[in-house]
């Protein structure tokens, strides 16, 4: 996919790995529409990026929200060309010690999260496609999972359970949306620099930088090839 002049929504995207994400679409020519639950961060991201980016305060565990914000984007900048889902959280611990409110809060932000964007977004990318030749994408879905969506973790239990079950969704989105000519990739990254759940980084941790030029290594890949998978870890360490 060409990004030069793309519209994409990244959900996310004040910090970690959605705001690399939203620098590197930028810098690659593409309008970007950040979504976040931080107004503040949005408004400091939207300073440092200029016009190309567009900040909307969304919590995307609001179906009804999430929608607006998307339908929203699509008609202001004229279309919708790429989604990454990437926000996400985790809470950690024993299984038989995890409140319903931590399950719960998992569920609704990494996997129906994802639900509810893919679902606003999919109606406008394959009206895109109508009127779209057979070599051209109509739209692009990225999924960003983990590696915890691939192996079992001790004290991860919920979090695994919702990268396991985003998983099996960007498989069967895949080929269901495949034949619209709309691609779906879903990444699974180990250790990343973030400050994810209540740990700090490791040393040996992956850049959410390394983690955004792979999105557009598989955002810009040729429209017959698609890539629905990926799995990246640090050269050092365990995951």
């Amino acid at each position: 996919m060409d990004l030069h002049d793309s519209v994409a929504v990244v959900t996310g995207a004040s910090q970690g790995i959605g705001l690399a994400t939203s620098r590197a679409l930028v810098a690659s020519g593409a309008r970007v529409a950040g979504l976040a639950r931080s107004a503040d961060r949005l408004d400091q991201l939207a300073e440092a990026l200029g016009d190309a980016f567009t900040p909307v305060v969304c919590d995307v565990t609001d179906a009804d929200a999430t929608r607006e914000a998307i339908d929203g984007v699509a008609a202001d900048l004229g279309r919708l060309d790429v989604l990454v889902n990437n926000a996400g959280l985790g809470r950690f611990g024993p299984v038989d010690e995890m409140s319903e409110a931590d399950w719960d809060v998992m569920v609704d932000t990494n996997l129906s999260g994802v639900f509810h964007g893919t679902r606003a977004a999919v109606p406008h990318m394959k009206a895109q496609g109508e009127t779209r030749g057979d070599d051209e994408t109509a739209g692009f879905i990225v999924n960003v999972a983990s590696i915890a969506g691939l192996i079992g973790n001790p004290n991860l239990s919920g979090y695994n359970a919702t990268k396991h079950g985003l998983r099996g969704f960007s498989d069967a989105t895949m080929k269901e949306l495949r034949p619209f000519g709309i691609k779906v990739s879903c990444l699974y990254p180990g250790s990343v620099a973030t400050q994810f759940g209540d740990s700090d980084p490791k040393p040996t941790a992956m850049s959410p930088e390394s983690i955004a030029d792979t999105i557009l290594h598989v955002l810009q890949a040729p429209h017959g090839t698609l890539i629905s998978e990926v799995v990246l870890r640090p050269m050092v360490g365990r995951k």
